[in-house]
């Protein structure tokens, strides 16, 4: 068997002859990741809102380019921390980060053990200030945010974690609210998976509620959450910042009477499909 040794060849000697498969990559969609996040001066942003304490004496990569690292890998789907390692001579990650290596494993697991409950609101607040940017590039004169719950499984002890018994397994139940427009992710809360849907709801909305009222006073906002959110508090919520709000109530014997007698029936009604009718009346309940 014969091999090839020589890396140049002599007609042309700008063509050089690899074995190794040259420097690939799958993850070219990052460079586009890169120039919005460029765009919106992500960089600029992080440095103002971050404050994340640091005590090492000596360290290759600062807090925020492990950051930025950690954002890139996740958007390209390598949720595992270890990834870092698979991908430190990647060509496309070194570009678009503009380091000849990347963190490693270990140094993104210290950058995550150095984040305080404070690091976390902040991280908000940077979130928060990124799509301020961006509603104001695309003039957004409406906003709706569905406010929801999910389920996040756990796996060993981890902290916090607990019994839900909706979804009949163990993990976390966090809050979250989208722009239902856009699908602009706009807040998150972990909690623990045995809260209740609406648990802690108020000081979840309220914030989102002031800010956009008061940074942007002539959107119009429409709040929407399903029965779990059929609480008091949230009408509240809702009411104190002028905001509209449609939010589901749980079925019950009065609440059918009432659509009973509501509902129209056309002659030519076919049976067998179904058919969403909509219809207002004063409701209240009894506590």
């Amino acid at each position: 068997m014969t091999s090839l040794h020589k890396n140049q060849v002599k007609f042309n000697s700008n063509i050089t002859i690899s074995h190794t498969g040259g420097r690939l990559s799958n993850d070219s969609g990052l460079v586009l990741l890169k120039e919005l996040m460029n765009t919106f001066g992500f960089s600029h942003l992080a440095k103002q809102w971050l404050r994340i304490t640091d005590h090492r004496a000596y360290f290759t990569h600062d807090n925020l380019a492990i950051l930025e690292q950690l954002i890139m890998q996740l958007i390209a789907d390598y949720s595992a921390d270890s990834s870092a390692n698979l991908l430190r001579q990647d060509p496309v990650f070194q570009a678009v980060l503009g380091k000849k290596q990347l963190a490693s494993q270990s140094s993104i697991s210290r950058f995550l053990n150095r984040f305080t409950e404070e690091n976390m609101d902040q991280l908000q607040a940077l979130n928060q200030s990124l799509i301020d940017k961006a509603r104001l590039i695309r003039n957004d004169t409406e906003l709706v945010i569905d406010v929801d719950s999910t389920h996040s499984d756990t796996f060993g002890r981890q902290e916090q974690t607990d019994y839900n018994p909706h979804y009949q397994t163990y993990g976390y139940h966090p809050l979250v609210a989208f722009d239902g427009l856009t699908g602009d992710f706009l807040k998150a809360e972990l909690r623990s998976g045995n809260q209740y849907t609406s648990k802690g709801v108020k000081a979840f909305i309220d914030p989102l509620l002031h800010h956009y009222t008061s940074t942007l006073p002539h959107t119009e906002i429409l709040v929407r959450g399903d029965s779990g959110f059929a609480t008091p508090e949230m009408y509240e919520s809702c009411k104190a910042t002028e905001s509209q709000y449609v939010i589901r109530l749980k079925s019950n014997r009065r609440l059918s009477q009432l659509a009973e007698h509501s509902v129209l029936y056309g002659d030519n009604l076919e049976w067998e499909e179904r058919e969403v009718q909509y219809f207002s009346l004063p409701y209240q309940a009894q506590s």
